[in-house]
């Protein structure tokens, strides 16, 4: 049984005021490996306080020192990746092959210093001086549905403005929070410029939003764990960056290459056994190509190997804990029971795994905007396809949700394609599969979320903005912010 006892802060490595342990359950076994220590109230006190104090110097470092921080972070990570990898197959399901997890971090620091190294931090409009400034102490809350990736954007953006931070991970991936603050450390973060304080969103998360001296909270997780988050922190008016939920849609124009969008959207639904919140979970297709999408569904749902997630020749895992696979077998059981088709996958266990959180790839036609399976976040392998009857019909359906995390468009004329691009109330829309860039910004529209993470966007979460007066002079010698 491995053993977390410490919460970091202020460059130590420390016990909690009033420990109190929780174990972590492998959702492959089905049975604890590890032990966590939980933080209080008092200890986020503790953090933020070390956090607030560090900001003084921190905030002054300049732009090439912060670079030079997050080169050596990258590499102490690197030397780490492995590590990472197997942690995060026992702790949360996902495999050792899905390299993404742990190599995209890795981007996300390449770019955030490059960003870093060219970022005006200063710039004019007319005589005055606009300035950008680290907004201050900022509690960062991440999910564990990408857990080293949620947390390293959301670090490594607030080190490249000069912020310090308090961190809190998902209970259920604890254990790869804290070999996170193990990089940093190792890195030599400068003493309470990063903090981290496991415990639940309940104690922990709630004290960090409501906390005078946090300047800004940003938050990865459900939506409605986000409406407590910004309710919270109303009553101190500090920022506030949230991205929540999704039910992406993906239009399949009746000029797209059909084969090529199921078999993708299959890929990118089902990509993290469906525990993704930007997962095209409703897949459009035109009511007279219903009947030949399904074959290329079926066929792609079917070529996932399902298994330990320690194994390389697994393509899914399980579902991340008991809760999350009793959640999405009664979506399953509710689509059945207002009458969506069940064309593969369902509630029996997969062949050969009576252990373990295992749900098998399950893809229902015949469903109706107004299911439920049509219109909540199920976050797990299951996809909704939904027939419309022409472009107009597809937008309002896909448009017709809270969410507005995400949305996809497979076609062949670009021209109109564009056009249905351009109507969707989304954050981010990719066409005919494209891979998104992590230079671009990240997030969502409604109830999805408020605020961007990546690329230029994403360091600004983490910056004030000061007007300067009375410096004309001055002001000349920089960059115009407009024109």
């Amino acid at each position: 049984m491995e053993q977390y006892p410490h919460l970091y802060i202020d460059g130590q490595w420390v016990e909690p005021t009033d420990p109190r342990e929780v174990e972590l359950i492998d959702p492959t076994r089905e049975e604890a490996f590890a032990r966590v220590t939980l933080g209080t109230a008092a200890d986020v006190d503790r953090a933020v306080t070390a956090a607030r104090r560090a900001f003084e110097t921190f905030s002054a470092t300049s732009v090439e020192e912060r670079v030079a921080l997050i080169d050596r972070v990258i590499d102490v990570y690197e030397s780490h990746s492995d590590e990472f990898s197997e942690l995060i197959a026992r702790e949360v399901g996902i495999p050792v092959s899905n390299r993404a997890q742990v190599t995209g971090p890795v981007q996300h620091m390449r770019v955030a210093r490059d960003i870093l190294r060219e970022y005006p931090f200063e710039s004019r409009i007319g005589g005055a001086i606009v300035r950008r400034e680290p907004i201050g102490v900022c509690a960062l809350i991440s999910p564990w549905n990408w857990p080293i990736q949620t947390g390293v954007i959301k670090t490594i953006y607030g080190l490249a403005a000069g912020c310090t931070i308090v961190a809190k991970p998902s209970i259920n991936s604890a254990a790869s929070g804290t070999l996170l603050a193990q990089v940093l450390h190792e890195a030599g973060v400068p003493a309470g410029v990063f903090n981290l304080v496991n415990g639940t969103g309940r104690i922990v998360g709630d004290a960090l939003s409501r906390h005078p001296e946090v300047d800004m909270i940003s938050f990865t997780g459900s939506t409605a764990a986000g409406r407590q988050v910004g309710a919270a922190a109303a009553d101190t008016v500090k920022r506030v960056s949230l991205e929540l939920g999704g039910k992406s849609a993906n239009i399949v124009l009746p000029d797209a290459d059909l084969e090529k969008a199921a078999r993708w959207n299959i890929q990118r639904a089902f990509f993290n056994a469906g525990q993704s919140c930007h997962a095209p979970a409703r897949m459009l297709v035109h009511e007279s190509q219903m009947e030949q999408a399904v074959p290329f569904l079926v066929d792609e749902a079917h070529r996932y190997r399902l298994g330990d997630p320690l194994e390389s020749s697994t393509s899914m895992g399980p579902v991340v804990s008991a809760d999350q696979f009793k959640s999405i077998r009664d979506f399953i059981q509710t689509g059945l029971d207002e009458g969506a088709h069940l064309v593969t996958g369902g509630l029996e266990r997969p062949e050969g795994l009576d252990q373990g959180y295992f749900v098998k790839p399950t893809v229902f036609t015949g469903v109706t905007p107004d299911m439920t399976i049509a219109r909540e976040e199920i976050f797990g392998p299951v996809l909704a396809v939904i027939p419309y009857r022409d472009e107009d019909d597809a937008v309002r359906i896909a448009n017709d949700s809270p969410y507005g995390l995400g949305g996809y468009v497979f076609g062949g004329d670009r021209t109109n394609a564009r056009r249905v691009v351009n109507a969707l109330r989304a954050g981010r829309i990719s066409y005919n599969g494209a891979a998104t860039d992590s230079y671009t910004p990240m997030g969502g529209y409604k109830q999805s979320g408020i605020g961007r993470s990546m690329g230029r966007f994403g360091l600004e979460e983490y910056l004030e903005v000061k007007s300067v007066y009375g410096f004309e002079d001055e002001a000349q010698a920089l960059p115009a912010l407009f024109g």
